[in-house]
């Protein structure tokens, strides 16, 4: 990320890249809807944001993956590695005020910390280039984009090449929320485990039963099916 960003502002007609994450979920979209598997193909780096990934990779890979890279995790690595080298973030997503909490809690845990733009995800498409001009007038490094899937991979896309100057899209997916608090993490047993997805359904039965239901059964079949070197 820092390298990214540094080359980024020597060269500021540089693209940026796009970092995104894969779980169950999104191991499903990408083999049922053929819009989202275009706009993740398209990603520089692809994180394993979910246990059953590892797993898979430890039972089907001859070099598996070390561990699970969680969003909720990496934030604060990379606040610190803002802090150190002078990055600078801009938030983009989430309820109103939420991202803003998130904000101010990064800013408290990491001194020096510079957030330097901030905007929920409530906005038409016919909006998306005025945003991508104040990202660039903020000097941001890394824009974070918490749209939830498939439109924060959509998003990153499709303005690419609005965002140059910029180093990093990373999308965060419900990131906004657990880092305000609105929405806490699992139990460290149950994250090592795999089943932090189930932590979820409990806090939010109603928004994401159904998704699990539909989503883990195929997930499972693709990992297992489709996992190689």
């Amino acid at each position: 990320m820092v390298e990214d960003c540094h080359r980024a502002r020597r060269s500021p007609g540089t693209p940026p890249k796009i970092v995104v994450s894969s779980n169950g979920a999104t191991i499903a979209q990408f083999h049922s809807q053929p819009a989202f598997r275009k706009s993740l193909l398209q990603a520089d780096v692809i994180d394993a944001d979910g246990m059953p990934l590892v797993i898979a990779s430890r039972l089907f890979c001859s070099r598996p993956l070390q561990e699970r890279v969680a969003t909720t995790d990496f934030i604060h690595t990379a606040s610190e590695a803002a802090v150190a080298n002078g990055l600078k973030f801009y938030f983009l997503g989430a309820k109103p005020g939420v991202a803003e909490e998130a904000a101010r809690r990064l800013r408290h845990k990491h001194c020096g910390l510079k957030i330097v733009g901030i905007r929920d995800g409530y906005f038409r498409a016919s909006e998306e280039k005025g945003i991508c001009e104040e990202v660039q007038d903020s000097g941001a490094d890394v824009l974070w984009v918490g749209l939830g899937s498939p439109r924060q991979e959509r998003f990153a896309v499709e303005h690419r090449d609005d965002l140059r100057g910029v180093g990093w899209i990373r999308t965060c997916g419900g990131l906004f929320d657990h880092t305000a608090g609105a929405v806490p993490r699992a139990p460290q047993w149950m994250q090592d485990h795999g089943l932090e997805w189930l932590h979820r359904v409990r806090m939010e039965p109603r928004r994401l039963a159904w998704r699990y239901l539909t989503t883990n059964p195929a997930a499972a079949f693709h990992l297992v099916t489709k996992t190689h070197d």
